[in-house]
């Protein structure tokens, strides 16, 4: 099964982030914008950024009651984008509620249920209420997550081995926590693997921010990536 590279644009600024796409041009297809840039800069930094030929991965992580989700949706479908995330802890009720007014408003647009954070494990599972160990608490959210219509998951690649095992082949599974070999150093990430793991365990899509953002030569770095994925 094929994987491709999503570079994770967190970057506090605009302006920060232009050199790095301009470089970044002809070497990957995807880019993921997060809550800090949309929230700085709005739809029109989704558009500015697919007008740059990407395509665009919006990381939102809907989560509120179904109706104002669905809205939350039909509003963001104009946007030239190909990936949206939600939360699963939303519901069955919220995310088919998303699902269809994805389906009705924008059927192209691959709607991601968002799992368990890579930055929690169990200890902060526990905290919040949920006794499961994080596998078996994604194993759970992902099996709602496509009884409610999602066609796709947001998970740690620790976890792509258990979904594959349970969910259609068809599912998309979109992995951050993802560290190239010999990368010092998980940051916030507390489930993390390399691409080449990630892609043999079953990643549809791996993201990469740091290592691509902070090397001396973006490009370079995200096609050293895309060879280890065998792209």
């Amino acid at each position: 099964m094929p994987c491709d590279l999503i570079l994770a644009l967190d970057v506090p600024t605009r302006e920060q982030a232009a050199p790095i796409l301009r470089q970044l041009r002809g070497s990957l297809r995807w880019v993921k914008i997060g809550l800090q840039m949309f929230t700085a800069y709005g739809p029109d930094y989704v558009k500015a950024v697919a007008d740059e030929g990407f395509q665009v991965f919006l990381d939102l992580k809907l989560h509120d009651i179904p109706n104002t989700v669905a809205k939350a949706v039909e509003s963001l479908a104009p946007l030239p984008i190909g990936m949206l995330t939600l939360h699963t802890l939303g519901g069955r009720e919220m995310m088919a509620a998303a699902r269809q007014a994805q389906q009705q408003t924008k059927p192209e647009l691959l709607l991601l249920g968002v799992t368990v954070l890579t930055s929690m494990d169990g200890t902060a599972l526990n905290e919040i209420g949920v006794p499961a160990a994080p596998e078996a608490q994604v194993g759970r959210l992902g099996e709602l997550a496509v009884s409610a219509g999602l066609n796709g998951l947001v998970c740690s690649p620790l976890e792509v081995g258990l979904l594959r095992q349970r969910l259609p082949a068809s599912v998309k599974l979109v992995t951050p926590g993802i560290r190239p070999a010999g990368e010092a150093g998980s940051d916030d990430q507390k489930r993390i693997m390399t691409p080449a793991d990630a892609a043999r365990a079953g990643s549809s899509y791996i993201v990469v921010g740091r290592p691509i953002l902070k090397a001396k030569d973006p490009a370079a770095a995200a096609r050293a990536i895309l060879a280890e994925l065998g792209a």
